[in-house]
């Protein structure tokens, strides 16, 4: 019986640490790269790669351009959905009307940085776009 009744507890606990998941904390970084914190936080001649990795986290593409210094680009994307619902109902002695209506609205952010580095590894040029559709 008490064998039966390890077995039992043991298949319980394996089914159940099977069922539960880890979730992973959002970074903040994902939301740092607007507008004011890039002009903020990068400055020509002054901001370094190590501050650009400590403000914005990793870029999304790394490269070289034609005079082979290093160019970051990030890349940020944001969609916001709002979906609304309006009911109202009226009745009058012998008639009664009834209304309902909804609607749904979607937009969606795209903000791109490019950042040029210097030999020193510090920011030599930098252009940032946030696009609205």
């Amino acid at each position: 019986m008490k064998k039966i009744t390890t077995v039992l507890c043991l298949s319980l606990l394996l089914s159940f640490s099977g069922c539960t998941t880890t979730t992973q904390p959002v970074t903040q970084r994902n939301s740092q790269l607007t507008q004011g914190n890039v002009q903020m936080h990068l400055a020509v001649g002054q901001t370094t790669k190590s501050d650009v990795l400590d403000v914005f986290g990793a870029p999304n593409i790394t490269t070289r351009d034609g005079s082979g210094r290093e160019v970051w680009t990030y890349q940020r994307s944001a969609q916001v959905a709002q979906s609304s619902t309006k009911e109202g109902y009226w009745t009058v002695l012998l008639g009664g009307q009834s209304s309902n209506s909804s609607g749904f609205e979607s937009s969606s952010r795209m903000t791109t940085l490019i950042i040029k580095f210097d030999d020193n590894d510090v920011v030599s040029d930098f252009r940032s776009r946030t696009s609205n559709f």
